[in-house]
């Protein structure tokens, strides 16, 4: 398992961490990159907090054994309900020196230059609006902006069997979309706090006013790391630039190659199956 490079570890419960993989190895190309999936057990949206922080601390474990000094967790539910808990306790014990950094807060903080009315809706699983996270999160910043929030049970399902672009997904695009601004009809920008939404963003984008800014996290997720790094030069140094990128997952490896190309560019790919434990 001795891996001659130092990565950046990108992890998440499916495939969804995928669409923020693309965005950061776009914006840094030069990095050595590996992606963790957790796909024999995904979805993670509807899950205990606890399992949810079990599973996603076995995946940094194995993520660091791999050599990655620094890790993004690409998946919402995951930096919901388990990364606070990593980077408090579990941290100081297995390596104070590295790092593991969610997707909620970068997503967050740019959406205080966006909304103009400072109404603000959230689409995301249901794991990650029991966990509150978007609303406390932007409570904690901007606490004059209002949020509602609307759970969307079955989009993931929709992306992972290949059916967001049918026209049997418009139903249930629309349904929580309306779902959403009913609670609150002044909405100006909606964030979608789940990494797979960006495949429905079409359909999204179909069944949403016009004037209502929809926000993809990848981007965000991506400018927010390269600031990072440039922050921490300490960090940037450990990671090894040969412009690699590796696959492991949990499930088997040709499954995962034929649904990661919905999600990437790149073809074919490199992949690998593990366990975690």
């Amino acid at each position: 398992m001795h891996n001659p490079t130092s990565p950046i570890g990108v992890f998440d419960s499916g495939y969804g961490g995928l669409t923020i993989l693309q965005q950061i190895r776009q914006l840094m190309p030069d990095y050595d990159y590996v992606y963790l999936g957790d796909n024999a057990r995904t979805p993670y949206g509807s899950r205990s907090f606890e399992i949810v922080y079990q599973f996603t601390l076995q995946a940094v474990r194995r993520l660091f054994k791999e050599g990655c000094p620094i890790i993004i967790l690409a998946c919402n539910t995951a930096s919901a309900k388990a990364l606070r808990t990593i980077q408090q306790h579990d941290l100081p014990n297995i390596d104070p020196t590295r790092r593991v950094l969610g997707v909620i807060r970068p997503t967050v903080e740019a959406i205080g230059e966006i909304t103009r009315n400072y109404h603000v809706g959230v689409l995301a699983t249901q794991g990650t609006i029991a966990s509150e996270s978007y609303p406390l999160e932007i409570t904690k910043i901007y606490p004059h902006i209002r949020v509602s929030s609307q759970a969307c049970p079955l989009w993931v399902p929709l992306v992972e069997n290949n059916e967001h672009q049918s026209p049997g997904a418009d139903f249930f695009v629309k349904k929580y979309i309306d779902g959403l601004l009913q609670k609150d009809s002044d909405i100006d920008t909606i964030i979608l706090g789940c990494t797979h939404y960006p495949l429905l963003y079409d359909k999204i984008r179909q069944f949403t006013p016009a004037h209502i800014r929809i926000i993809a996290q990848g981007s965000y997720v991506a400018h927010s790391l390269t600031d990072y790094l440039q922050r921490h030069r300490d960090m940037q140094e450990r990671i090894s630039r040969q412009g690699t990128c590796r696959f492991l997952t949990t499930e088997q490896a040709d499954r995962f190659s034929t649904s990661a190309n919905l999600f990437l560019t790149d073809s074919p790919i490199n992949v690998e199956t593990i366990t975690l434990q």
